[in-house]
C-alpha cells in the first residue's frame, strides 16, 4: 500500500500537566561484573527538559531504562516529588510511576491503526472517552487525518509523533525520550524536533531526552548532562558546557578542535599562533584548542602568517585548511566570507580567543 502523503495540519493544544521533579542519589547498575552505571547523583526540576548527553555505550539509555521501571538497579535511590519510586530492594512498577517513555524505535502496534495505538494506554477508561483522549493527543501532534492509517502508511516523522501523542495521552508527570529522533533524515529531524520541542513546553512535563547529538543537545535543552563511561563528567547549561567543558575529552565532544601542543608558563601559552592567556594553569605542558570558527583571514603580513593548502564549500560556510610554520599539521578554519581559492595562497591569521580553551595534561 501507498505511503499516506505527509499532512500538512495545525497542531492543536496539548494538555496541560503537573510536572514532577526527580531526585538520584548514588544510583548504580552493573550486569554481572560489568559496572555500567557508578554514582550517579542528579537533581532535575519540575518542567526542566534535560538531554542526557554522550557517546554510545555511556549509560544514557540504560539509566533512562531505569528511571522508566524497565530495569532495575543495583544500588541507590530514585525519588519523584520526594517519594522513593526505586531501590536497591524495591521498584514501584512503571504503569505507576507516572512516567511516559518514546523509545528510539517508536515500538508502535503495526496491526493497529493510528488512533489504536494512541489509545492503547488508556484501558482502564471507557472506550468512547478514550478515544476521545486519543483524539485530543493526536490533535497536539497533527495527526487528525491520519487516525485510521496503520504504521506501515506512515513517513518516519508521522511515526515519531504517533509516538509522542501515545506518551503523552496518559498526561504523564514525566517524559522519558530515547534518541527519538535519531531515525529521521537531517531535514525532517529538525522540523520534527522543533515542533516536540514546543509540545514539551506546552504540556509542561518534566522530560528527559537521550542524545549522542551535541548540537540537538543545545538546541533543546535546559541543561545538559554529560555522561562518559558510566558517569556524569559535567553538568549544566548547554553554554556552560559549550564554553566551559570540565576537560580535554569534554571539549572534543563539543566541538572539532585544532588542538596544539603547547607549554604554560606564567600563566600564558606561547604557540606559532603566538601568545594565549591560560590563567590557573600550573606550568608544564599543555593543550591549546582553538575551534574552527575561530579563526579570521587576514591580509599577507597581517596576523600570523599562514599558507591556504585547501578550501571547501559548505553550503553555509567554507572550510579551510591551512599551513603555520612551527605546526606538524594543518590548521582547520570554519569561515563566513569566501576565502582565496588559489593554493599556496600566503594569507595573515588571526584568532578569536572566545574560541580557544587551554588545558593542562590530564585525563582524556
Amino acid at each position: 500500500m501507498a505511503a499516506v502523503p505527509a499532512a500538512t495540519l495545525a497542531r492543536g493544544r496539548a494538555t496541560a500537566v503537573i510536572p514532577a521533579g526527580l531526585e538520584i542519589a548514588g544510583l548504580a547498575k552493573s550486569f554481572g561484573d560489568r559496572k555500567v552505571l557508578q554514582e550517579i547523583n542528579l537533581t532535575i526540576h519540575p518542567a526542566e527538559v534535560v538531554c542526557l548527553l554522550g557517546p554510545s555505550g555511556c549509560g544514557k539509555t540504560t539509566l533512562l531504562r531505569i528511571l522508566a521501571g524497565i530495569e532495575d538497579l543495583s544500588a541507590g535511590t530514585i525519588s519523584m516529588d520526594g517519594v522513593v519510586i526505586a531501590n536497591s530492594t524495591a521498584s514501584m512498577p512503571p504503569e505507576r510511576r507516572g512516567i511516559g517513555m518514546v523509545f528510539q524505535d517508536y515500538a508502535l502496534f503495526p496491526q493497529m491503526t493510528v488512533l489504536e495505538n494512541v489509545a492503547f494506554g488508556l484501558r482502564a477508561l471507557r472506550r468512547a472517552e478514550a478515544e476521545a483522549a486519543a483524539r485530543t493527543a493526536m490533535a497536539s501532534v497533527g495527526l487528525t487525518a491520519l487516525a485510521g492509517a496503520y504504521p506501515h502508511m506512515l513517513s518516519g516523522g508521522e511515526q515519531q509523533r504517533v509516538a509522542l501523542a501515545r506518551a503523552i495521552v496518559p498526561r504523564p508527570r514525566v517524559l522519558l525520550m530515547d534518541e527519538p529522533f535519531s531515525n529521521l533524515d537531517r531535514r525532517m529531524r529538525d522540523s520534527v524536533r522543533d515542533d516536540t520541542v514546543a509540545l514539551l513546553r506546552e504540556t509542561g512535563a518534566t522530560c528527559i531526552m537521550v542524545t549522542h547529538d551535541p548540537e540537538e543537545a543545545m538546541g533543546i535543552a535546559d541543561r545538559i548532562v554529560l555522561m562518559r563511561r558510566g558517569r556524569i563528567v559535567q553538568a549544566g547549561a548547554p553554554e556552560e558546557l559549550y564554553h566551559s567543558p570540565v576537560d580535554l575529552e569534554a571539549a572534543r565532544f563539543f566541538c572539532d578542535l585544532n588542538e596544539v601542543a603547547c607549554s604554560v608558563v606564567d600563566g600564558h601559552a606561547d604557540t606559532p599562533l603566538g601568545r594565549v592567556d591560560a590563567p590557573g594553569l600550573p606550568d608544564g605542558p599543555a593543550s591549546l584548542c582553538i575551534r574552527p570558527q575561530g579563526f579570521r583571514l587576514l591580509p599577507p603580513g597581517q596576523g600570523t602568517a599562514a599558507r591556504i593548502r585547501s578550501v571547501r564549500f559548505l553550503g553555509e560556510t567554507y572550510l579551510a585548511e591551512l599551513d603555520v610554520q612551527g605546526l606538524d599539521r594543518p590548521v582547520r578554519a570554519r569561515l563566513r566570507e569566501r576565502p582565496p581559492s588559489s593554493r599556496r595562497r600566503d594569507v595573515g591569521l588571526s584568532i578569536d580567543f572566545d574560541e580557544v580553551l587551554v588545558f593542562g595534561h590530564q585525563r582524556a
